[in-house]
C-alpha cells in the first residue's frame, strides 16, 4: 500500500511533431497512395519494372523452394513456389510489353521512312 506515495518513474514526454516522421509525403497528396489500377505502390522506385530484377527475384524464390524441399517443409516449398510463379508471370508480362513496344517502334520508324520518301517524290 505504500506504492501510492511513491513517485512514478514514467513521465509522458511532450509530443514532437518532427520526430521520426515517416511517410511525410502522404500529407501532400491527401493520403492517396494508389496507382491508376487501384493497387498500392509498395515499390516506388520501380525496381520490379526491370526484367533483370524480376528474373533475379524469381530465381531467388526457386532456390528458397529447393532449400525448403531439402529441409522437408512442404508448406514452405509451396509458399516459395507460389512467389516464384508470381514473378515468372510478371517477367512474361514485362517481356510481352517490351516486345510490343519494340514492334510499335519498328512500325513507326517504317511509317516515318515511307512518309519521307513519298514527300520527297511528290516535290
Amino acid at each position: 500500500m505504500m506504492n501510492n506515495n511513491r513517485r512514478r518513474n514514467f513521465r509522458p514526454r511532450p509530443q514532437r511533431n518532427n520526430f521520426r516522421r515517416r511517410n511525410g509525403s502522404m500529407n501532400s497528396n491527401n493520403g492517396t497512395n494508389f496507382s491508376s489500377n487501384g493497387n498500392m505502390n509498395f515499390n516506388r522506385n520501380g525496381s520490379m519494372n526491370n526484367p533483370h530484377n524480376v528474373e533475379k527475384t524469381m530465381q531467388k524464390f526457386q532456390q528458397l523452394a529447393k532449400d525448403a524441399q531439402s529441409s522437408g517443409d512442404p508448406v514452405l516449398v509451396e509458399n516459395y513456389l507460389q512467389h516464384a510463379d508470381h514473378y515468372s508471370r510478371r517477367l512474361a508480362e514485362l517481356n510481352k510489353k517490351s516486345n510490343d513496344n519494340s514492334k510499335n517502334e519498328k512500325e513507326d520508324n517504317s511509317n516515318n521512312l515511307l512518309n519521307k520518301e513519298s514527300s520527297q517524290t511528290s516535290n
